[in-house]
């Protein structure tokens, strides 16, 4: 199709002039926010959002497609006042006029949005979020404090989880109204009431979901410095899921709904059941182990353990072997020193003067009872003893050869 020329007569079907009109609208507008009140408000079996925003001189249908409107924490209602970030279009199949809806949010929560964020700057950049001043929530307290209203579905669920998880857990209630005015101040003073007390081992701080209005105090400055200035480890258990609050980033834990807070503050009773069953097993094992240890040790010295009676038969044995030794060493000694004693005995014998005598020989000595061995010693006249095996005689020398 050719470009529309004012200068020129074209005929143009309708499906043409729609979708020329459609082009220059697209093109003329860019993404821009407008706002109104919700009129009409449908949602359709594809799960997009028919609707019409509306002010008290117009009205202009709108659209929003499944793939935006997922997006959104919240289901316009009829009356609803809305800011919507959108796009101008035409339907062409109709002719209609219309806004493709990008985004849409609660009138006023842009100004909202942007206090939240300033907020949430300046308490980081103090270090308030930092992670090293986040204490640690204890894992097995005895009591627990919640600050949260006390008629509000909320502490109801939170109660109920306690309950159900660890029932011997004490728990104090600090109430304060958590929506309207002047709720902001009277959650700080429920919170420093719990510090000073300091009667719980861990804070809850809770509410239920709604929006981001209903949710504001606790985006207050003053809440937030109250719980990182509690002496107690807090969890946060603000809104639904989808919800963050400054009380989220400060509290020195964050659970996604009230009733995560009261899983995240307390053991279930089961799970701890469970692990002691566990370690009652691994007990029962080691012990088992130990004392087959100490069996087979017993065992080992029973083997080696013997009666007085048995010691002293085998002490006996001993004694008798030691005698038998020295018995047969004495033997020995004795046998040898006779050996010895013999050939000493035979040896002397062999020497004895007295033996030569029994062959026939004769002991000759002088006066003086010397021997005499050579006959240069004698002299004519000597007289001379001479002694034989048996008896003796004197003679008198005649002559010297």
């Amino acid at each position: 199709m050719a470009d529309f020329n004012p200068n020129s007569t074209p005929i143009l079907t309708v499906t043409e002039l729609n979708r020329l009109a459609r082009q220059v609208l697209e093109q003329s507008f860019p993404l821009f926010w407008v706002s109104g009140e919700i009129s009409n408000f449908t949602r359709a079996a594809s799960g997009h959002w028919y609707f019409s925003l509306k002010d008290a001189s117009a009205q202009v249908r709108c659209v929003m497609f499944k793939g935006r409107n997922s997006y959104v924490d919240f289901t316009p209602r009829e009356g609803d006042k809305v800011e919507a970030r959108c796009t101008v279009t035409l339907y062409e199949a109709r002719g209609d006029f219309q806004l493709t809806v990008e985004f849409i949010q609660r009138a006023g929560l842009g100004a909202l949005f942007e206090a939240f964020e300033k907020l949430k700057q300046e308490l980081s950049l103090e270090g308030l979020f930092d992670a090293n001043r986040k204490k640690r929530i204890p894992p097995h307290p005895r009591q627990i404090g919640i600050v949260t209203s006390a008629d509000a579905a909320a502490l109801r669920d939170v109660l109920t989880t306690l309950k159900r998880r660890m029932p011997n857990i004490a728990v104090i209630i600090y109430p304060t109204p958590v929506q309207g005015k002047g709720a902001a101040q009277l959650i700080v003073k429920a919170i420093n009431t719990a510090s000073e007390r300091a009667e719980c081992d861990v804070l809850i701080i809770c509410r239920g979901g709604g929006s981001i209005e209903d949710l504001w105090q606790f985006n207050e400055e003053t809440v937030a410095r109250a719980i990182a200035n509690c002496n107690i480890p807090t969890i946060s258990g603000v809104g639904h899921e989808t919800d963050f609050t400054i009380c989220d980033f400060v509290a020195d834990s964050r659970a996604a709904t009230p009733t995560a807070a009261a899983e995240l503050a307390t053991p279930s009773h089961e799970y701890l059941f469970h692990r002691l069953d566990q370690f009652e097993s691994q007990l029962h094992k080691t012990m088992n182990t130990v004392i087959a240890q100490h069996v087979q040790a017993l065992d080992y010295l029973i083997r080696r353990l013997i009666s007085p009676q048995q010691y002293i038969q085998k002490q006996q044995r001993q004694l008798a072997q030691i005698d038998d030794r020295l018995n047969r060493g004495v033997q020995q000694q004795l046998n040898h020193w006779q050996f010895n004693l013999a050939r000493l005995s035979q040896n002397l014998t062999h020497l004895n003067p007295k033996s030569v005598l029994t062959r026939g020989y004769a002991l000759v000595q002088n006066d003086s009872g010397a021997i005499i061995k050579n006959s240069q010693d004698l002299r004519l006249g000597d007289t001379v003893r001479l002694t034989f095996q048996h008896g003796s005689a004197e003679a008198s020398v005649t002559n010297t050869h």
